[in-house]
């Protein structure tokens, strides 16, 4: 029977609804929200000891008490015991069970006690102990992450503004080994960058990391299938871990942490928090000193330290650390543009052409942006500083805007001389009224497109009429060849009077090498 023990009111009643209403086990287990192997244990212990329904009258409530919650059986002591603490730590060690550390004891003492004994011993021994004690960490297998709810103060030392750095707590391990930092704030660089110290300071990992449901590790919680930051998930397969969030609202999900938390905010946080602090790595050099203290302060309900049960127990299943740091990240999705760029932080990256209008995924690192289609690679860029800038690979061009790049002013006058004179006159004004030639190309490209719709004997004419009204845009002569303005008034022949216009310095200027930009 359970030794959670029940009123004597509702005895009572149990009883007479079994004896006297005829009620089944589990009608009345029912009734009192109890299970009916509890209810069979009560009226059975009253049987037994000789009592039947109505009871005695001078059945007192002592004496009822006594018969249904019979003392525990306890053991002589002849037999040797083991030692509990031993036991106990070996209970942390992966993989180890009750039933081996028996065999170990019945091994060493063949006279000892049989196993069921043996469980009940050790369970009534560890019943005893802080209810934190109780708990199963195994050595190792997990890391427990948060943020103390406090912080403390730090004080610019050039403008004397203050500021509150967010505390990080760990506790990894069986001995629940804390690290506590001081960083500026909770957002992803500096959660993945105490993760990283966090990791080098236990001199490895554990398998298993288990953070709070904060949105910087966590993208959307969920008691079943928690969606984890990918640079977070990314950084913790680096270093050979997975990482499992705690429920929501569930403290007894992260018990090691929640205790860390505690020493953090008792032992460093209230001694620190009238200190003044003028930088964060006078703080955090601080925070250390204490939580030396911290981590080799000794047990209360067991041998040893926080730091020495590390050694021993978790240090040597600790997954190595990688040959070299993990390089943070940040992820994004970004959308093609109608010319071929993603944006990111104000910058324009160039993709291949043929990915125009879809979503990508973006890798962002200090030096480096990859931009990837499906898990492919398809662009990489030197990451650019500033805003505005852009970063344009030619083979992600296509072939009409590579030829665009290559386009020189001695390219445009050729092309010019093969339709007449007047187009080779209007071209040389565009390039002539830009601060770079450069400047003048798209316009220009924009007129040879209208000698193959048009023709060039009326792209030539019309060339002619803009020059003659110093119209040095593309619309102009569009709207011309449009508006068959060359041929009302020309009838389709080019006009042989000779043209001066200030920015026409004449063909021979090219071929002199006059051009200096």
């Amino acid at each position: 029977m359970s030794r959670k023990r029940i009123g004597l009111r509702k005895i009572r009643e149990i009883l007479r609804l079994h004896f006297e209403c005829g009620y089944s086990d589990r009608q009345i287990g029912r009734v009192f929200k109890m299970s009916h192997t509890t209810v069979g244990k009560i009226y059975g212990h009253v049987v037994k000891s000789g009592y039947t329904w109505p009871l005695p009258e001078d059945l007192d409530d002592a004496e009822l008490e006594r018969i249904c919650y019979p003392p525990v059986k306890t053991y002589s002591g002849k037999r040797p015991l083991p030692d509990w603490n031993n036991v106990w730590k070996e209970m942390q060690r992966k993989g180890m069970t009750l039933q081996l550390l028996w065999q170990r004891y019945k091994d060493d003492h063949p006279d000892g006690y049989q196993y069921t004994q043996f469980c009940e011993l050790y369970n009534r021994w560890s019943g005893h102990k802080k209810v934190t004690m109780r708990q199963r960490h195994r050595a190792g297998v997990n890391t427990f992450i948060d943020y103390a709810g406090s912080k403390l103060p730090l004080i610019d030392p050039s403008t004397g503004e203050l500021s509150e750095a967010s505390i990080f707590v760990s506790a990894a391990g069986a001995a629940g080994l804390i690290y506590a930092e001081a960083t500026l704030t909770q957002q992803l660089p500096d959660w993945i960058a105490s993760h990283i110290r966090m990791f080098e300071y236990y001199g490895g990992s554990t398998e298993i990391l288990i953070p709070d449901n904060l949105k910087t590790g966590v993208k959307h919680p969920c008691r079943y299938e928690a969606e984890i930051m990918r640079t977070y998930e990314n950084m913790a397969r680096h270093y050979g871990a997975v990482v499992i969030p705690a429920r929501v609202r569930k403290p007894k999900d992260k018990p090691l942490v929640e205790n860390a938390v505690q020493q953090v905010l008792r032992w460093i946080i209230a001694v620190l928090r009238d200190r003044k602090f003028f930088s964060l790595a006078e703080l955090n050099e601080t925070i250390s000193v204490e939580l030396e203290k911290i981590n080799n302060r000794p047990f209360t309900a067991r041998e040893g330290s926080r730091r020495s049960v590390f050694k021993e127990l978790d240090k040597p299943l600790l997954k190595p650390l990688p040959s070299d740091r993990f390089t943070y990240e940040e992820w994004k999705k970004v959308k093609v543009h109608l010319d071929y760029h993603v944006q990111v932080d104000m910058n324009y990256y160039s993709v291949p052409y043929q990915l125009v209008g879809r979503e990508l995924e973006c890798r962002m690192t200090i030096m480096t942006v990859e931009i990837f289609n499906r898990g492919k690679r398809v662009a990489s860029h030197t990451r650019q500083t500033g805003k505005g800038h852009s970063s344009t690979h030619p083979e992600h061009m296509p072939p009409e805007h590579a030829a665009y790049l290559k386009m020189t002013p001695e390219k445009i006058m050729r092309w010019a001389s093969r339709t007449g004179e007047f187009t080779v006159l209007l071209s040389q004004a565009i390039l002539d009224s830009k601060a770079h030639h450069a400047q003048g190309y798209r316009a220009i490209l924009g007129i040879m497109s209208l000698g193959r719709k048009y023709g060039d004997n009326r792209l030539e004419t019309a060339c002619g009429m803009a020059l003659r009204k110093n119209s040095l845009r593309y619309r102009d002569v569009k709207s011309i060849l449009k508006e068959e303005l060359d041929i009302s008034l020309f009838g389709g022949k080019e006009e042989e009077a000779p043209i001066s216009h200030k920015n026409i310095r004449g063909a021979e200027y090219y071929n002199k090498g006059g051009n200096t930009c």
